[in-house]
């Protein structure tokens, strides 16, 4: 009896010992996190003495429009199971993968792209490239046209009744990732600069792409960027931590630095080029 009221005492002391300053404390080393966020722009502070600008774009206010999975959410793959390596990403979008290995690192950024223009209805504007050069139009692909091996060569033939609703929308992008990749966008994207970048851009080298998921300025004009990915095989788009700093926010200049590294990847020399997805 005597052992349990010394351990009662103990667990008391220990209890009222921990006051809301210490609390508080625990809560702001994270400034950058606002865990009851459902958006890119409520989950992800910016950090201090930066702020959101418009940049007069829709899909920039698209981008941080996006919906997150809840704080300290893991990342899947597409069969399901988690991602080999959690300790990596400070967020998940809330965007699904599909249920087959096609929506890897540029495929993501295909996704999240070709879903704003068609809920905008910009139809004219899905089209984009396989690997090997062919151009695979959406406007082409509901008319009921498909890609056919035609020797070396891939055309698109009449082969499907016509039928442009989500579903086959949904369809026209898993043929389209299976397709295209890194090397295809990065030749149809043009290349642009720092000054130039808003979200929804992308970093990209040989290898692998990389979404620039949103973007902060400070007076002087500096930037800082948060950056998604997906991978190999396909998984959740997921929102990076920082290798340089405690902060997701990665510093723009970072991109001229050489080899720029995030946590799954390292871009060696020449460091990463920046390209408007179109």
């Amino acid at each position: 009896m005597k052992h349990l009221v010394i351990l009662l005492s103990c667990i008391l002391v220990l209890f009222f010992s921990v006051s809301p300053s210490t609390c508080e404390a625990q809560e702001s080393t994270k400034p950058w996190l606002n865990p009851t966020g459902m958006t890119v722009e409520t989950r992800f502070n910016p950090p201090k003495g930066f702020t959101r600008k418009p940049y007069d774009d829709p899909y920039t206010d698209y981008m941080r429009k996006l919906p997150m999975l809840p704080d300290g959410s893991p990342v899947h793959i597409f069969t399901g199971d988690l991602k080999q390596n959690q300790s990596i990403h400070v967020g998940v979008l809330d965007i699904d993968v599909g249920d087959r290995d096609l929506q890897q690192c540029s495929d993501a950024a295909q996704r999240i792209r070709t879903d704003y223009l068609f809920e905008s209805k910009q139809y004219d504007k899905i089209s984009y490239h396989f690997v090997n050069g062919m151009e695979f139009p959406w406007n082409k692909y509901k008319q009921g046209y498909r890609s056919k091996l035609d020797g070396r060569k891939t055309k698109l033939v009449k082969s499907a009744a016509a039928n442009s609703s989500p579903e086959a929308f949904r369809n026209y992008q898993k043929a389209l990732f299976m397709y295209a990749g890194v090397s295809s966008v990065m030749k149809e994207s043009p290349e642009i600069t720092i000054a130039e970048m808003h979200p929804g851009d992308a970093i990209a080298g040989k290898g692998h792409l990389i979404i620039i998921l949103d973007v902060v300025e400070n007076e002087k004009g500096d930037k800082m960027v948060l950056l998604a990915q997906s991978y190999i095989p396909a998984q959740q788009i997921e929102v990076l931590s920082n290798p340089y700093s405690d902060s997701p926010w990665y510093d723009a200049k970072l991109f001229t630095t050489c080899p720029f590294m995030t946590p799954e990847w390292q871009y060696d020399c020449p460091y990463p080029k920046i390209y408007r997805l179109l």
